[in-house]
């Protein structure tokens, strides 16, 4: 972490007890909760009988202004456990942290003070609040407690804070900018996708548009991987509890899976799937593999479903069902370095194709040993294999990553391919994974040269992500203005009156023909207004049809920079093959 984020993250994190510490000012009552510094900003959940304004907003941050002012240094102090629980014995929330630290063999806990006020905490914080120079309190939301549906649902308050109030306004036309681009307003603006409260949280439903996006992309990426050696399956959405016990998931992702049935008894169980491989994994064993046939590349467009809280889903980025590029690359020993390479070798070529490959960064995730709560497959020495493989790997690919501890996969580790989004929240878009274990736990064997049985290693892969949030990405990078090949319409033609209707709809239908995707706008409108709403959602080119276009067999087009001009039929025909093959 660089200086300039540990500094903000201080301030942030300080800025949070400050607004904690005003919120019990204004409303004695107030039990609050937690309030953690973010990746930009700070939030903090309360509970309050009383439902917060925006208004009261502007109170909250005059009385942080004024507490600011006092100048108050921030102590840290260590006390017992027991002195914590009387401190905080009038507030459930406090408490049932101390609990937690307590069973996780804590025999103390810290506490910052400023003031009068103390909040339960490990820091760290400013030397003295009057560090934070500018704050800005952004939103009121709703929040579960700890996340969870089944808890009380709290009032959270957003906000950020800067050493210099000159920070705090180039963060904010920054925000504003940032506004624009956002992918939620866009894409609802655009018609890409919509959502409606019939179907429910994390659930959109893609319109015309944006399915056109989505089938322009897997359609790109499916043939990709089939010139690549990739042969396609096509499984089922859910399955019995049983298959998820064997790959493990059962223990370790139980709390993020859809189930269906009498959880009382677990043989009538079925679960809607959070990955696809087990399914893969059955289709490998159906029939004796040779080291010959090895390897064996399955891709799937997967449909999943993650039960995510409703405290996280946003937009396209965070989904209960979304659909994955998703791949297993069954390998030998032997062949797992050079597969891997070809995995990234794919990747990369996807990334560069759609125009993000230096938006992304990358971070070996590894298991953290000292983890203790079931995240990991227990089998030390297999991870410590595979992770020096896979650093081995890395290493001789020259990629430039960062090693994270405690986000490997439960059953092996990954490299992950992270992006920000337009506020700079970091996403993970790809992931690849070395498997030792699940091969194991499903029998899954190969004859090698030698006559005798082995157990394969395997490669789970992505090639382009999961589409969902791969589309909000690329609605963000372009602010809805997409590169021809992958804009959902790459032409809109509108005759300049009804007159020219029947000669501008044999021309769409010749572009049609050709491949290109043409709307046809021969509304009863102005060619104004309908020349308006081609640019608003920002087609590549609009092609206006008159007299002279008709006599001449040719379109006045007109790019998205503004720039016009008129060529023939054939021509533009032409010319957007060539944009589409140079992926432009």
């Amino acid at each position: 972490m660089d200086e300039l984020k540990k500094q903000n993250e201080k301030i942030w994190h300080s800025a949070a007890h400050v607004f904690a510490q005003a919120l019990t000012q204004i409303y004695p009552t107030v039990k609050i909760a937690i309030g953690p510094p973010i990746e930009t900003g700070f939030h903090y959940d309360f509970e309050l009988e009383k439902t917060l304004k925006e208004n009261n907003l502007i109170e909250l941050e005059k009385k942080m202004l004024e507490i600011i002012k006092i100048k108050d240094d921030m102590i840290k102090k260590e006390i017992t456990i027991e002195e914590a629980k009387k401190l905080f014995e009038k507030n459930e929330y406090k408490i049932e942290m101390i609990n937690e630290l307590e069973q996780s063999g804590e025999k103390k806990v810290s506490i910052y003070t400023n003031g009068n006020f103390i909040d339960l905490c490990k820091g760290p914080h400013v030397k003295n609040i009057s560090e934070i120079g500018a704050i800005k309190l952004l939103k009121i939301s709703s929040a579960y407690w700890k996340g969870n549906e089944k808890n009380k649902q709290l009032t959270r308050v957003y906000g950020i804070a800067f050493k210099t109030k000159e920070e705090l306004n180039e963060w904010l036309e920054k925000k504003e900018t940032s506004e624009k681009n956002d992918h939620n307003k866009i894409g609802r603006e655009q018609n890409i996708f919509m959502t409606h409260e019939l179907v429910g949280q994390g659930l959109p439903l893609l319109m015309p548009r944006g399915a056109k996006l989505f089938q322009i992309l897997s359609r790109f990426v499916e043939d990709e991987e089939e010139k690549r050696g990739y042969v396609y399956t096509r499984t089922p959405y859910m399955a019995k509890a049983d298959l998820y016990k064997i790959s493990g998931h059962w223990e370790h992702y139980k709390d993020g899976m859809f189930i269906m049935g009498n959880q009382e008894n677990e043989k009538e169980l079925l679960a809607l799937r959070p990955m696809t491989c087990p399914y893969q994994f059955l289709i490998y064993k159906n029939g004796l593999k040779s080291y010959k046939d090895l390897p064996i590349k399955f891709a799937e467009t997967s449909v999943l479903f993650r039960n995510e809280s409703s405290g996280e889903m946003h937009g396209l980025t965070r989904v209960r069902q979304f659909t994955l590029s998703e791949g297993h690359v069954i390998v030998t020993p032997g062949q797992l370095e050079e597969e891997f390479k070809s995995v990234i070798s794919l990747i990369n070529f996807v990334m560069e194709s759609i125009g993000i490959k230096d938006d992304i960064t990358y971070r070996f995730s590894k298991w953290d040993p000292k983890n203790e709560k079931g995240k990991y497959i227990n089998n030390p020495t297999a991870w410590e294999h595979s992770q020096n493989e896979m650093k081995k790997i890395l290493d001789h690919l020259k990629i430039d990553y960062e090693e994270v501890e405690d986000e490997a996969a439960f059953y092996g580790p990954k490299l992950d391919l992270q992006a920000k989004n337009v506020y700079g929240k970091e996403d993970t878009i790809i992931t690849v994974q070395i498997d030792f274990a699940l091969p194991e736990r499903f029998e899954m064997t190969y004859i090698d040269n030698d006559g005798k049985k082995k157990t394969p290693y395997i490669i789970h892969r992505s090639s382009i992500g999961c589409y969902e949030r791969t589309m909000a990405m690329l609605i963000e990078k372009y602010g809805g203005a997409f590169p021809t090949w992958l804009s959902p319409e790459q032409i809109i033609i509108i005759p300049v009156s009804d007159k020219f209707s029947n000669e501008a709809k044999k021309i769409h239908e010749e572009l049609l023909e050709n491949g290109i995707r043409s709307n046809l706008d021969n509304r009863n409108e102005s060619l104004g207004y309908r020349i308006r709403d081609a640019q608003k959602i920002k087609a590549p080119y609009i092609g206006v049809i008159g007299a002279r276009e008709i006599e001449t067999k040719s379109i006045a087009i007109r790019n998205r920079n503004g720039e016009q001009e008129t060529i023939l039929v054939k021509d533009f025909i032409s010319k957007i093959k060539k944009e589409v093959s140079e992926k432009k």
